[in-house]
């Protein structure tokens, strides 16, 4: 349980660092390049869904967050447990967390698309801040990706590295006949 809690002081660093980034990349687009979030950034296959900019500013987040929450938790949540190289340690660490972020992934779509039944109520206009569909997705799905991203990390990035018996072997002494 401590380590849940540490985990989740992390992850709400985490989710701050993620939702500032969310928040630049998207201020920086639009002005910038003129690029809405809600602007489709590719089609997905020739079908007739979207990789939409909303989603690219959350990878570029994803990204950033997870970084600086694999080095909060190697340092601090998880300090007891041997450590790898960082890079070898990141690395399970990144692919826990892409699950993670393909549930946020999900999750977004599924609040900012207005034909959703999970989508976000109509009052959200973004036509200021705090009435920004896209924020409010952003911090929802973290939310719900949080406990995934735990046990993962828990049960994989930072588990205990598997040890081997070592067996002696060495050969008996001969015993002196007297």
């Amino acid at each position: 349980m401590r380590q849940f809690i540490m985990f989740g002081v992390v992850g709400g660093s985490g989710t701050i660092v993620n939702l500032a980034v969310v928040y630049l990349s998207k201020k920086i687009a639009e002005h910038g390049w003129g690029i809405l979030e809600h602007d489709v950034f590719s089609n997905l296959f020739g079908t007739q869904f979207n990789i939409r900019w909303y989603h690219v500013f959350m990878v570029i987040a994803f990204l950033v967050a997870n970084t600086w929450n694999y080095q909060l938790n190697r340092m601090w949540t998880f300090r007891g447990v041997p450590k790898r190289s960082w890079l070898r340690g990141f690395l399970p660490f990144l692919a826990s967390g892409l699950v993670s972020l393909a549930v946020s992934q999900i999750v977004a779509t599924l609040l900012m698309n207005p034909t959703s039944p999970l989508a976000l109520p109509a009052y959200l206009d973004d036509s200021s801040g705090l009435r920004t569909r896209f924020y409010w997705a952003a911090a929802i799905s973290i939310v719900v990706a949080m406990p995934v991203n735990f046990m993962i990390n828990k049960l994989w990035a930072f588990r205990k590295p598997k040890t081997a018996a070592i067996v002696d072997m060495v050969e008996p002494t001969p015993r002196s006949e007297a």
